[in-house]
Order: C-alpha cells, then sequence, then structure tokens
C-alpha cells in the first residue's frame, strides 16, 4: 500500500486525532466520580447495563457538541436516538423508551432538533416518553437517553484473546458535510434500520458473539482502544481489511462516525455465520484483526506495523476488565 515512512507518519496521525483523544476526557470523570467496571454497575461499555430478574435494563445515554447541533440541527436531532439505538444493539438489546434535554434561545431554533427526535423516533418506533426542554438558552445543545432490555448481554469487556476482530458497516450512505457522520440512515426505511439492529441481539441469543461496541466519536480506531483496554487485551487491526465506501481515503474513514457500524469479537469457528448474518441483509463486514494477549492497538498493512496505543501506560476511559 504505502512505504514504511509513510504508513509511519498515516499511524501517527491516527494516534494524534481528537476523536480518540477526546475518549480521554472519559477517564476524567470516571476517576474523579470513583468510578470503573469494578462499580456495582459496571462503567464504560456502550451502555450501563443493570441486573434485572433473569436480565438486564440497559441505560444509554449520548450529548452532542454544540458545533454539531447549531450546525446540522435536525440531524443532531436524529442522532440523538440513532446513535443510543446503536449502543443498545451493540449490548444485545432492543430499546424501550428515549427522553431528551434540549436547551435552545427559541422555538425557532429548537424546532429542527424536535423534527429529528421526531423523525427518529417514527422511524427506529421507539416512544420519547419524557425529558426537560428550555427555550431560554444562549445556544442549542442536546442529550438524549434511552432505555433498553436483554436477556442475553453483549459487553466491550467480554472480549478474548484467541478471538476474532470482525468490523460491519453500511456503506449505503455519504458523509454528512464537513463532519465526520457517514449518514446511511436518513434514506433507509425504518423497517430496514430496525432489522439492521436486530441483527446484533439475535446474535447474542444464538450465542455466537459476547463481546461487541459500537463505533461511535473516535471511529473505528477509538472502538478498537476502548475494546483493548475494556477487555484488557492487544489488538491487532488490519487496515487493508476494512470495509470502506469508494472513494473515501483511509485516514477519513478511520475516524468516521458511521450510522452503522460495530466492531465484535467472534470466535474463529464462528466468523462465517456472524458476517453471513450481515451480508444477508447487504451490510459490509469483515474479519479485520485478531486479539491478543497485552494491551496495545496495533494498526498493520501489507507488511508495516504500528502501535497506535498502550492502554497499559496510557489509559484511555480508565475503565477495564476485572481480573
Amino acid at each position: 500500500m504505502i512505504g514504511d515512512s509513510a504508513f509511519a507518519a498515516f499511524a501517527d496521525n491516527l494516534r494524534r486525532t481528537r476523536g480518540l483523544y477526546a475518549k480521554a476526557d472519559v477517564a476524567v470523570a470516571t476517576r474523579r466520580l470513583g468510578l470503573s467496571s469494578e462499580s456495582v454497575v459496571p462503567v464504560g461499555d456502550d451502555c450501563a447495563a443493570i441486573p434485572e430478574h433473569d436480565g438486564w435494563l440497559l441505560f444509554s445515554t449520548e450529548g452532542f457538541a454544540n458545533e454539531f447541533v447549531a450546525g446540522d440541527p435536525w440531524y443532531a436531532g436524529w442522532c440523538g436516538i440513532a446513535a443510543n439505538m446503536a449502543n443498545v444493539a451493540a449490548m444485545g438489546g432492543r430499546a424501550i423508551a428515549v427522553v431528551d434535554s434540549l436547551w435552545s434561545p427559541s422555538d425557532v431554533h429548537a424546532d429542527p432538533v424536535l423534527r429529528g427526535l421526531r423523525d427518529a423516533a417514527g422511524a427506529f418506533s421507539v416512544p420519547i416518553v419524557g425529558g426537560h426542554t428550555n427555550l431560554q438558552s444562549d445556544r442549542s445543545q442536546l442529550s438524549v437517553s434511552v432505555l433498553g432490555r436483554t436477556r442475553h448481554l453483549l459487553s466491550g469487556f467480554e472480549a478474548r484473546s484467541g478471538e476474532r476482530l470482525v468490523a460491519v458497516f453500511d456503506l449505503r450512505g455519504r458523509f454528512r458535510e464537513p463532519f465526520n457522520h457517514w449518514d446511511a440512515a436518513t434514506n433507509a426505511s425504518g423497517e430496514r434500520l430496525r432489522g439492521d439492529l436486530d441483527i446484533l441481539p439475535q446474535l447474542a441469543e444464538a450465542g455466537l458473539c459476547r463481546a461487541a461496541r459500537d463505533i461511535g466519536q473516535g471511529g473505528l480506531i477509538g472502538t478498537a482502544a476502548m475494546l483493548s483496554e475494556g477487555s484488557g487485551v492487544s489488538v491487532e487491526l488490519d487496515l487493508d481489511a476494512v470495509p470502506r465506501p469508494e472513494g473515501v481515503c483511509d485516514a477519513r474513514w478511520m475516524q468516521a462516525v458511521p450510522s452503522y457500524g460495530f466492531l465484535l469479537s467472534v470466535q474463529p469457528k464462528d466468523v462465517e455465520a456472524v458476517l453471513s448474518a450481515f451480508r444477508r441483509r447487504s451490510i459490509a463486514a469483515a474479519e479485520v484483526g485478531r486479539l491478543m494477549p497485552g494491551s496495545h492497538l496495533r494498526l498493520r498493512s501489507g507488511g508495516y506495523q504500528e502501535t497506535i496505543w498502550d492502554v497499559a501506560r496510557e489509559p484511555l476511559t480508565g475503565c477495564k476488565a476485572t481480573a
């Protein structure tokens, strides 16, 4: 693909990305709040998983950067629900209800955000049951939470050395310029969106996977680093095997925030069944790496390899698997 020095420079650029370093903000909060994966409810996964009878309640929340809400307010409202729905699916669950918190200077400013929330709630068939609204703010700000439920939990803490890394993306979309959000959802039918998300809980119920993460802010690189930290394993990611849209450069795609993108850790014997489950619905899926003992995220391409992050030396979120 590229020469040794060029690949080293490429890897260094990924190492310094804003999205990856933004994940380190989580470590500040977890440390000061005294939270970790060893808390009563383990912290650091895509959702809080709260034991309930014979399963778990899943509680997911997402907040959005001010410039994103101001620059693409309808899509910010849509993402408020869609991102949380992906978090719940990544934990093997199905959503129950939504609450949102919106601050805005006026009802005119709030309108596109509210329409985005309403449209996404309809598409994903999940009710908005409450929240908080303030129309006296100096800017628009948004936070959304979703409650879900599962009996078969997927977790970013459960990946194990010897398993294979599977990446899945819906490539039928486009970037929402100037942001790094890959939108493959807003032109899709609600039936397709719901069916595509349901693959994750179906895999959990079939016992084909027990570890997954939604690819969110930080892109594939940031998500792989969190999987490494959360599960206490090294992740080796093969850049050449990653599914990507035609014409999109590697550097941007590694940092992209896809509307549908997941990273799964799968036992070798189950890889083909997992890939087939996504491909049957025209979702790109590929084995893109492996998990090994250690604490490193390594990126390789051709004969070249670079370490992007060592979570033992420099924790990312401060949340890791228990011994």
